[in-house]
């Protein structure tokens, strides 16, 4: 994470970005997968929220946006709870 800068990482803990991507109890699907892609090159920060009961702690959630980062080739800048935000490495 140090790569990340101090502006992007100010503007994901913000409220300024929406939730734009929901995980729903269908799990990471391709859909999900595309449509996080589609997202990170229009815009260089997207907010996703896991809905609740996709996975069962803190653990398996972290191992889900982490595959989600790899998936994308983005990083995970930010996560807290249910919510993550992935940046696309640009801007």
């Amino acid at each position: 994470m140090g790569g990340i800068p101090a502006d992007v990482r100010s503007r994901a803990n913000g409220d300024d970005i929406a939730v734009t991507v929901r995980i729903g109890h269908g799990g990471v699907t391709d859909s999900v997968v595309s449509e996080l892609i589609d997202q990170l090159s229009k815009r260089n920060l997207v907010k996703i929220k896991a809905n609740r009961g996709v996975t069962v702690g803190s653990a398996e959630r972290s191992e889900l946006f982490e595959m989600l980062a790899t998936a994308t080739d983005s990083t995970l800048v930010l996560q807290r709870g249910n919510v993550a935000v992935f940046w696309s490495g640009v801007g």
